[in-house]
């Protein structure tokens, strides 16, 4: 599946988690993060790097971390801005 590496600002937490807070997109487009859900590990290669379930207005999305790199799979990325 492709990726799309995108910009990513974040909280910095002292026990060494990130909290995402804004997602840039490449062409300049920015949603705000209402909120983290969920945070998961792989489990048998399902995805690379850790998977954050984040609230994005009122759809869940999912967005991805590999060490200080940010990525989506750019179809699970598309919202409705009407």
């Amino acid at each position: 599946m492709e990726k799309l590496l995108i910009d990513v600002r974040c909280d910095h937490r002292a026990d060494g988690t990130f909290r995402p807070r804004k997602i840039l997109w490449p062409d300049g487009r920015t949603w705000d993060i209402k909120r983290t859900l969920h945070v998961a590990e792989p489990v048998e290669d399902e995805f690379e790097g850790i998977r954050y379930t984040v609230l994005i207005g009122s759809a869940e999305k999912y967005i991805y971390r590999i060490g200080t790199k940010w990525y989506v799979h750019p179809i699970n990325m598309e919202v409705d801005t009407s």
